[in-house]
């Protein structure tokens, strides 16, 4: 018997075959890999991932759903499931219990709080290989966006900073019970090697970003007075009147750099 989904948690349960079948094709689990699933819900992704890796970890906050999953796991493979709130898990330490290297991360995420999720998983980038989530559409797009896009933002900057961003295909409503109100999609997140990575503090970077796309319409001498100057705009070698959407991640990363340095 199917679980009643229930809204307090975000739930949309996907069911259908086809586009279980590519998610999983993405991932491209292996034998051994240290698979961690976010919110396995009925299993939809979990079996046939756990048929390959032999070995998984779940994390789920519905109790209700628990016994089911584990008892339709326990005849494929060795499923741990963690009843927690994933904003409270700690990657890096489950990594080193587990003996992990390396963590590959995925899972169909509740939309209303997706961007919480996806920051608390780059907090633990350096233990990850990599990310498979299903997102909001909309989500995705803004994640993926390039500059110069109407939905490129803070979203954009902060995850191209950490990761490659990768959107993979669409997932109609029809796909899921109950059907949600928007289209999802597939995204690949893969966190870069640490010598590619920003050398100034993330919060630096945060709060030049958070200024900068505070008001959209604005340009950065209004949107960042009281961070970073005209002269230290045009010492980044950017137009102290373009605006935040015109601008590369590097570009914020040279602009956190200055404030940095103003601040001592």
């Amino acid at each position: 018997m199917s679980a009643r989904p229930k809204k307090s948690f975000g739930q949309h349960f996907l069911h259908e075959k086809r586009y279980i079948d590519s998610i999983v094709s993405a991932i491209s689990p292996r034998d051994g890999d240290t698979v961690i699933e976010i919110g396995p819900g009925e299993g939809a992704l979990t079996l046939p991932l756990l048929t390959v890796a032999r070995r998984m970890t779940a994390v789920e906050l519905d109790t209700d759903l628990i016994p089911a999953l584990q008892a339709r796991a326990d005849k494929i493979g060795e499923l741990h499931i963690v009843h927690q709130d994933v904003l409270k898990v700690d990657f890096t330490r489950m990594a080193a219990e587990m003996g992990a290297p390396r963590l590959r991360i995925a899972g169909n995420l509740p939309y209303y709080i997706s961007s919480p999720i996806l920051f608390h998983c780059l907090d633990h980038s350096g233990v990850i290989e990599d990310m498979h989530f299903m997102l909001q559409k909309e989500v995705v797009d803004r994640m993926a966006a390039d500059p110069g896009s109407k939905v490129y933002g803070r979203l954009s900057v902060m995850l191209q900073l950490a990761c490659r961003v990768e959107s993979l295909f669409v997932v109609p409503p029809g796909a899921f019970r109950p059907p949600p109100k928007v289209d999802s999609a597939v995204v690949r997140l893969v966190p870069l090697p640490a010598e590619k990575l920003p050398t100034v503090a993330p919060q630096a970077i945060d709060r030049v970003v958070k200024a900068a796309f505070g008001m959209r319409r604005k340009t950065l001498s209004n949107t960042l007075k009281g961070l970073v100057g005209e002269a230290g705009i045009i010492d980044c070698g950017i137009d102290p009147r373009a605006r935040a959407e015109t601008l590369s991640p590097a570009q914020f990363v040279a602009l956190a750099e200055t404030y940095a340095r103003q601040r001592g």
